[in-house]
C-alpha cells in the first residue's frame, strides 16, 4: 500500500460537471494549490478565491492548513464549487465538531444543479425551431 511523505485528509468534491480532489495537510501556512499552480495565479476571480477559501472562513481555520486540490471538468464556478465541497468534507474528516458549522452554511451538501439535456426535435434542451408563418 501506498504511504505518502506527509500525512493528509482527503476529500472529493463535485458542483455541475467539476470533480476535485482535495488534500489536507494540518500544520500548514495556508497555502492553497489547485492543479499544481497557486489560487492566485489559478483563479482571476476574487469572487471565486472567496467561494475556496469559504469553509476556512466559516470554521476560522485559516492559515491552518495547506491545500492541495486536483480538478477537472466544467468552468471555473463550477471548479470553485467542487473544491469549496472537497475541502468541506476534508475539514469534517479532521475535526467533527466543524460539521454543524459547515452543515449550517450549506457547504457539505452537493448541489444537484445539472445541465438539461437535450431533446430530440428541438435545438437545444427547450429551445425549438423557429417557424416563419405562412
Amino acid at each position: 500500500m501506498y504511504q505518502s511523505k506527509k500525512p493528509y485528509l482527503y476529500g472529493t468534491g463535485r458542483r455541475k460537471s467539476s470533480v476535485a480532489r482535495v488534500r489536507l495537510y494540518s500544520n500548514g501556512t495556508g497555502a492553497i494549490k489547485i492543479n499544481g499552480r497557486d489560487i492566485e495565479d489559478y483563479f482571476g476571480l476574487e469572487t471565486m478565491k472567496l467561494i475556496v477559501r469559504q469553509p476556512f472562513t466559516t470554521t476560522d481555520t485559516l492559515g491552518k492548513f495547506d491545500v492541495e486540490a486536483t480538478v477537472t471538468g466544467g468552468g471555473f464556478t463550477g471548479q470553485a464549487g467542487a473544491i469549496r465541497h472537497g475541502l468541506s468534507r476534508a475539514l469534517v474528516k479532521a475535526n467533527e465538531e466543524y460539521k454543524p458549522l459547515l452543515k449550517k452554511a450549506g457547504l457539505l451538501t452537493r448541489d444537484p444543479r445539472m445541465k438539461e439535456r437535450k431533446k430530440y426535435g428541438l435545438k437545444a434542451a427547450r429551445r425549438a425551431p423557429q417557424f416563419s408563418k405562412r
